[in-house]
């Protein structure tokens, strides 16, 4: 027989006959009605009700990945929906595996990358150099340097600026985004080519201002963009696209086959 371990114990809720308790507040007489869904989602994972400042920086970190466009995402969302309509959830969940290091999911990278290089440094480091150094390190190993470069927004990505101005007037513009602010105009000489920040790195560096570890920053993501997919599935079954989608795919193999 198994001994028996740690009591079993969780601080994310509970319920009664009469009562819903979400990290310790009362679901209907505290939440409901007086939380916006970013000020929940904060709730849900720090454990605190967010202050105002941080509920409005960590709100516009949501509103930036929810949306943008027809991706590998959005376009597995359809076409699984369109195998099984009956199954919304399985059509999202699809969708949601596709939140990784090349769509939406970035900012993971970009939190550890700042996280590790700053840890246990005094507040008087050089950053400069901190950044040179990681960009270098980079380079030796033809990575690719998380945070910064994006396909089609150059020389700037519009979302970038927005955000930090956001996280500056709200208090969370400290050295996590100087950092990477570093490290963009660093690679930017290094490489001779324009990499700006773009806007996981700039949510990666602001999560780190506001206290995330980096493991649950994608997580973040995942939140945002949620929502953008269920936005295509709801599109999709008023104009449906996954079917002309996967015919057009199919043919054009075909007509290429050897």
């Amino acid at each position: 027989m198994r001994k028996p371990g740690k009591p079993l114990k969780s601080e994310m809720g509970w319920s009664s006959v009469d009562r819903i308790v979400v990290r310790g507040h009362d679901l209907p007489a505290e939440l409901i009605g007086h939380v916006d869904l970013g000020t929940m989602a904060f709730l849900e994972i720090v454990g605190r009700l967010p202050s105002p400042q941080e509920a409005e920086t960590f709100n516009a970190l949501l509103v930036t990945l929810v949306e943008h466009g027809m991706t590998p995402q959005a376009m597995t969302s359809r076409l699984v929906h369109l195998a099984a309509p009956e199954a919304l959830q399985a059509a999202v969940a699809a969708g949601l595996c596709g939140v990784g290091s090349v769509f939406a999911g970035g900012s993971e990278l970009t939190a550890k990358m700042l996280q590790e290089a700053l840890q246990g440094q005094p507040d008087g480091l050089d950053i400069e150099s901190t950044a040179a150094g990681i960009v270098e390190a980079y380079v030796a190993r033809k990575a690719a340097i998380p945070g910064i470069g994006h396909p089609l927004h150059k020389p700037i990505d519009p979302r970038t600026p927005v955000l930090f101005a956001i996280a500056q007037r709200n208090g969370f513009r400290g050295r996590y985004v100087a950092l990477l602010e570093s490290i963009s105009a660093s690679a930017e000489r290094r490489l001779n080519r324009s990499l700006p920040i773009n806007a996981t790195g700039a949510i990666g560096a602001i999560l780190c201002e506001l206290g995330f570890p980096w493991r649950i920053c994608r997580g973040v993501a995942a939140i945002s963009r949620a929502v953008g997919l269920v936005g295509h599935l709801a599109e999709e079954m008023r104009n449906p696209l996954a079917r002309e989608i996967w015919e057009r795919a199919e043919a054009e193999v075909f007509d290429n086959k050897e």
